[in-house]
């Protein structure tokens, strides 16, 4: 998503193989998420020699959690037991941590996290 996030005019389509290869990550694997994303609204495909994706939204408008929920929907399901005499308060603490994630997750967008790449780098 970030890849697809850097193309300026957000028209521009990026090949399937370009991202795997600046993501360092398996074309299969890849498409397999792509398809996720595309079922959720999120990317926009177009087949063929010059085909590939694009955002399907404005960078600003899509949130990291819009992401996760179509990708790994489960991620974010409450999947804690009480059982145990500790189990409440495990219970009430894994909670808490999710909803701080969550809202965190709401709360970036997807613009914001390629702009912290933009962030120029200095080393002495």
């Amino acid at each position: 998503m970030a890849q697809l996030a850097k193309q300026a005019d957000a028209k521009t389509i990026t090949r399937l193989d370009e991202i795997a290869q600046r993501e360092d990550i398996s074309s299969n694997f890849l498409v397999q998420i792509l398809n996720d994303l595309r079922r959720s609204g999120l990317v926009s495909s177009k087949r063929g020699k010059l085909g590939g994706y694009l955002l399907a939204q404005k960078a600003d408008e899509i949130s990291l959690f819009d992401i996760v929920q179509s990708v790994e929907p489960n991620l974010l399901d409450d999947t804690t037991v009480s059982e145990g005499s500790s189990g409440s308060g495990v219970n009430k603490a894994w909670k808490k941590a999710g909803a701080v994630f969550s809202a965190h997750l709401k709360q970036t967008t997807l613009s914001t996290l390629i702009e912290d790449e933009d962030t120029p780098m200095f080393y002495i």
